[in-house]
């Protein structure tokens, strides 16, 4: 029996570090008014975050890419036009440059009292922000054939996000430290390989029966089918500090999900590797960004990411075409040409100690950058 379809509508998931801009350091304790002001202003697309310097703004189910950009363009504008009233900023970075994870404190709210009191020091640790992407697939079994499949993918998508090479006044060597951090929760990284989506049913059945987990939404892969959305649900980027590109990510992945799509309806598929290779690429992808690129599994060699990525454009030609959204996945070039924010944020350091600033001095010079760059395109 044929599958109809999938809507493929698209939405994206964005979490903001909340700076004071005076000292550049996080607001330990933002004031009731502020997020007062968030919930009244973009009720319904905004929520809290485990600590407390963390928020997150949410699309509404879009059409198209122009409709997402517009919405995350609304979204990111009023989060900054709010915060400047009490003289504060976002930051679209997956870290913040100097900030100390020990002196944060969690939110007051029970699903992170929980995950405080299960979690303990990991939970206190989560001083990051990412970006997910949701397209609807209305299909159950075929939210898993994709996930399946679009794992070879996601590390490719992670290289053109990259925003995190800082973490707490260190230059980590990795343009995404993020993940580091992030992996030392359970149930994260690269998804497990499911043959249908009952069998995926069945393994979260038994968790959720011995009291691992109340639901789906405790399971953090790169990708998951989401456990409140009709939706397959990408994970594994950081955030993107500049608009431009997080739509071009989370377009290129849109894209991606459709061309596998049509695949299928020709009784093709991607091929799905196994776990151990893409998670070499993966790993490639938080330690190099776009700049020493990932393996071709089928030459059996380290090809730059630029002809990766070209070679991924002409995939999903047909696809961009579709959705009208030919420029915004072609915004990969630009990405190639000036670098992701975590060039952006070395280079800020750089040029600031190049200049004689002390080393506290530069990276409060990399969040004055960040902070201009979150808002500069809106």
């Amino acid at each position: 029996m044929s599958i109809p379809e999938p809507t493929f509508t698209i939405g994206i998931e964005e979490e903001y570090l909340l700076v004071d801009r005076q000292s550049r350091n996080l607001v330990g304790e933002p004031p009731p008014s502020l997020i007062e002001a968030y919930e009244a202003e973009l009720a319904g697309h905004f929520s809290r975050e485990f600590l407390r310097p963390q928020v997150e703004v949410g699309t509404p189910v879009c059409r198209s890419a122009s409709e997402a950009r517009a919405s995350l363009r609304r979204l990111r504008r009023t989060v900054a036009e709010i915060a400047a009233r009490h003289d504060m900023a976002p930051i679209a970075s997956s870290t913040h440059p100097f900030a100390k994870w020990r002196a944060q404190r969690h939110t007051q709210k029970e699903r992170y009292e929980v995950l405080q009191e299960d979690l303990q020091v990991v939970a206190h640790r989560m001083l990051i922000g990412g970006m997910h992407v949701h397209v609807g697939i209305e299909d159950p079994d075929l939210r898993i054939d994709i996930l399946n499949q679009v794992a070879y993918f996601l590390p490719h998508l992670l290289a053109l996000s990259t925003s995190s090479p800082f973490w707490e006044g260190t230059n980590t060597g990795l343009k995404s430290y993020r993940l580091c951090v992030f992996d030392e929760l359970p149930r994260t990284g690269l998804p497990e390989r499911f043959s249908s989506h009952g069998e995926y049913r069945r393994a979260v059945d038994v968790m959720i029966a011995a009291g691992l987990l109340e639901d789906a939404t405790k399971i953090w892969w790169d990708i998951r089918p989401s456990a409140r959305f009709p939706t397959i649900e990408m994970r594994i980027t950081d955030v993107c500090t500049r608009l431009d590109d997080a739509v071009c990510c989370a377009s290129l992945f849109r894209c991606v999900c459709r061309m596998l799509y049509r695949l299928r309806r020709r009784n093709q598929r991607w091929r799905v590797y196994v776990r151990m290779l893409v998670d070499e690429n993966r790993w490639r992808a938080h330690r190099y960004g776009i700049d020493e690129g990932l393996v071709d599994f089928g030459r059996g060699e380290i090809v730059p990411c630029a002809d990766l990525i070209e070679e991924l454009l002409e995939l999903v030609r047909a696809d961009a075409d579709f959705f009208d959204c030919r420029q915004e996945v072609e915004h990969v070039r630009e990405i190639f040409r000036r670098g992701t924010s975590a060039h952006e944020q070395l280079r800020t350091y750089d040029e600031a100690r190049s200049a004689g600033a002390t080393s506290e001095e530069a990276l409060r010079c990399v969040v004055d950058r960040l902070i201009d760059l979150t808002v500069s395109d809106t």
